[in-house]
């Protein structure tokens, strides 16, 4: 894949991925075209070596794998992670909020999202959708609206003189969006439209009850290449899901005689404290079951785990503060990642992030072979630090780990940039590490 046809792939994959349960959607239909064997968590496993497989959890987390050739105790994995949810607005359960004849919607804030610039943005609908058929039976759907059908308006200056002087926005009162101008005595109910929408434009002919959903508003604003040369991506979710892509391809790309990993987790954004985060089993019981496959004749000891561990590494993949030209200040002035320079290896004394002295020189080793640039961020010490699923996958099966990200402006916003010649370098980096 030429870097051209890469990024065009990245601006793809972001469009079609407005919630976690579309990213691993994409990536599985991606994966499914490489080769990949789908597996099912609740069935047994019999893995062949040298080949390629991938399993999903909740259908917001995934793991895909290559058994490559050697013995897995002495070889160990190389593992990738990333993962797939983003700060961003969910809907509430009882979402139906109305006030001086519009119909809104109620909103939760999800993860650490940065809230002034969802005002003024034309959103829609996406996430997954659970209901009750005619004959009881129980089903799932992703769903997405595409269109722009709500917005969340600002208050005019006129109402509010100190609008620009840093004023806290109430996010119970504040962020429902509208989606709306009701009639008089018009009703309308927000399940009532799903079951109707799931009906007439999904087929969903037998649907009768909606039972529950996890949605999310996302900006319709379509992911593009930004500047006078095209130098930068500007797109939603590029925390995290620009690692995702990146992590897939190379995976995809590269050769398969190593055991490599790839896993993109969920709430990440919230802790990771799930049966489909990081802080969850999903790595390990899919690592463990990859050592059970080999040895199918006596089963995995954890003896031969513990050493399958000691001989890996795992790359935590996720996007990194770039040095913003109107803020320097608050970077670390001997640490100040920038835009299109390479990948950027992340360093915090407090363990927020994994890297340590070792994993970084094998990282560093595999830059200076290929002669791909390389970054390190820092905090300012007197600045907290943000983390990654980096920390917690080390602690929890003890693997060397090294924090790496893509240099990026507004992380968190509900529209995030990027230098869009470290989509390469950051590809190229990951396949190597894959490969060797």
């Amino acid at each position: 894949m030429t870097s051209t046809d890469r990024q065009k792939g990245l601006l793809q994959f972001l469009q079609q991925s407005p919630s976690p349960f579309h990213a691993v959607a994409n990536m599985a239909t991606l994966l499914d075209a490489a080769g990949f064997q789908r597996l099912d968590s609740s069935n047994s496993w019999s893995l062949d070596k040298n080949s390629r497989y991938y399993v999903s959890r909740n259908d917001s987390a995934l793991i895909a794998f290559k058994t490559g050739v050697g013995d897995l105790p002495d070889s160990g994995f190389r593992i990738a992670g990333a993962h797939t949810d983003s700060p961003c607005l969910k809907i509430k359960p009882h979402a139906d909020v109305f006030s001086q004849g519009y119909a809104q919607l109620g909103v939760e804030v999800y993860g650490g999202a940065l809230l002034h610039p969802w005002f003024d943005r034309d959103l829609s609908i996406a996430g997954r959708v659970n209901y009750q058929n005619a004959d009881g039976s129980l089903a799932s759907i992703l769903v997405d609206l595409k269109d722009p059908v709500g917005f969340i308006p600002s208050l005019a200056i006129h109402l509010d003189r100190t609008a620009n002087e840093g004023r806290a926005i109430n996010k119970q009162k504040e962020l429902p969006p509208i989606l709306l101008q009701l009639d008089e005595d018009e009703k309308f109910n927000f399940e009532d439209y799903l079951l109707e929408y799931l009906q007439t434009e999904l087929g969903c002919f037998d649907a009768d009850a909606i039972l529950s959903h996890e949605l999310l508003l996302y900006d319709t604003q379509a992911p593009a290449l930004v500047g006078l040369r095209k130098q930068f991506i500007s797109s939603a979710r590029l925390d995290n899901l620009l690692s995702c892509f990146v992590a897939l391809h190379a995976l995809i790309e590269g050769k398969d005689e190593t055991a490599s990993v790839l896993v993109c987790n969920d709430h990440e954004e919230v802790g990771s404290v799930s049966a489909s985060g990081a802080e969850g089993p999903f790595l390990k019981s899919v690592l463990q079951r990859m050592l059970e496959s080999e040895d199918k004749a006596g089963g995995s000891s954890a003896a031969s785990f513990d050493r399958a561990i000691q001989n890996s590494v795992l790359l935590s993949v996720d996007n990194a503060h770039g040095v913003h030209p109107n803020f320097s200040d608050k970077h670390d002035s001997a640490h100040s990642p920038k835009l299109n320079a390479g990948p950027v290896i992340k360093i915090n004394a407090n363990q927020r992030y994994a890297s340590n002295s070792e994993s970084i020189a094998l990282l560093k080793s595999i830059c200076n072979r290929l002669d791909i640039g390389h970054q390190s961020f820092v905090m300012r010490s007197d600045m907290g630090c943000g983390s990654t699923i980096g920390p917690i996958t080390s602690a929890l099966l003890g693997i060397s780990t090294v924090d790496i990200g893509i240099a990026s402006f507004a992380m968190h916003s509900i529209r995030e940039s990027a230098g869009a010649e470290d989509v390469e370098s950051m590809g190229t980096l990951i396949q190597a590490f894959f490969e060797r």
